[in-house]
């Protein structure tokens, strides 16, 4: 994404890092190519997931291949399908501010979408996941890849407020005399983290944009896409085309039932319905995290210094 006058980007693209995870690779763009290997965790090869990966409803923006039984790997231009014209971004460099957001105070500039600055990502992960003995938090940066081809961060911004929560819009005329409406997400929960060299379009959760092409508005949801433990991820209703409330998700928006993939119920994310607060998105890996790999990935967040929240 351009910004409509030269702008710095280092009080939104903080949070742009990677968590690696057990029996995951990861190619992250931020300084170079940057690889984060670890040992892979035996699965069983009788696991219901890999079916329904390979029969998922991909995007033309993605590439996925099966090097195993219970491998995924997953290559994403990252550019959106859907996006809006103009958008709002924290402003720096004496830009105009236009807005500021409700919670964080954030002074916000009006911005021009552009692909030109967007970076691709690849993903090699377990298809075949088993539970943790305990479940880990999700950090800052992609924590799934959806069919897309866009990432899912978790719900914070680097503020440490909740994103959806955060949002604030801004109503003006184009060079034409054309009312337009900017805003800090737009109505898919999504914009974009800049890094050293690119920057990552990302959702904070439910792109609505996405399962209006692979749900009905009444029906059930169908897969979404993958969380980097192995998991996969839904839209907010159940087999019944019931919306799923939040009382019903596990710490880490998770739940066991039949999905339109899945007869027997079966585990999985899920990003729930209108919901803007924490748990907008996912909060905690239900799989197996590898916390070394985890703590390496930490160290790459393009050169830029850490913000709060323990980063």
């Amino acid at each position: 994404m351009q910004f409509i006058q030269t702008i710095s980007f280092a009080n939104f693209t903080r949070l742009i890092l990677f968590l690696g995870i057990a029996t995951a690779t990861f190619s992250l763009g931020c300084s170079g190519s940057t690889t984060a290997a670890t040992t892979a965790t035996a699965a069983s090869t009788t696991s219901v997931y890999p079916a329904a990966y390979q029969a998922a409803r991909w995007t033309a923006n993605t590439t996925v291949s099966f090097p195993s039984t219970c491998s995924m790997t997953y290559t994403t231009t990252g550019v959106p399908v859907v996006h809006d014209t103009y958008y709002l971004a924290p402003a720096a460099n004496g830009q105009t501010v236009v807005a500021t957001t409700p919670i964080s105070k954030m002074s916000m500039a009006l911005i021009n979408y552009s692909a030109s600055s967007l970076k691709g990502n690849t993903a090699t992960v377990n298809i075949c996941p088993t539970a943790a003995t305990a479940s880990t938090p999700t950090g800052f940066g992609a924590i799934g890849f959806l069919i897309s081809g866009i990432a899912l961060f978790n719900a914070y911004e680097a503020t440490g407020q909740v994103a959806l929560s955060d949002n604030v819009s801004y109503t003006f005329k184009d060079s034409n005399g054309v009312a337009q409406t900017a805003s800090f997400l737009d109505g898919c929960s999504s914009h974009q983290a800049g890094g050293a060299t690119g920057a990552t379009w990302h959702y904070h959760g439910l792109p609505i944009c996405v399962t209006s092409t692979i749900d009905t508005s009444t029906g059930p949801s169908h897969l979404l896409g993958f969380a980097l433990d192995g998991y996969p991820i839904y839209g907010g209703r159940d087999i019944t085309g019931t919306v799923i409330t939040t009382s019903q998700l596990d710490a880490c928006n998770g739940i066991t039932s039949p999905t339109p993939e899945f007869a027997t119920a079966t585990y999985h994310y899920v990003l729930p319905i209108g919901v803007t607060g924490a748990q907008s998105s996912i909060g905690c890996y239900h799989g197996t995290v590898n916390a070394k790999v985890a703590a390496a990935a930490r160290k790459l967040a393009c050169n830029m210094p850490g913000m709060a929240m323990g980063m």
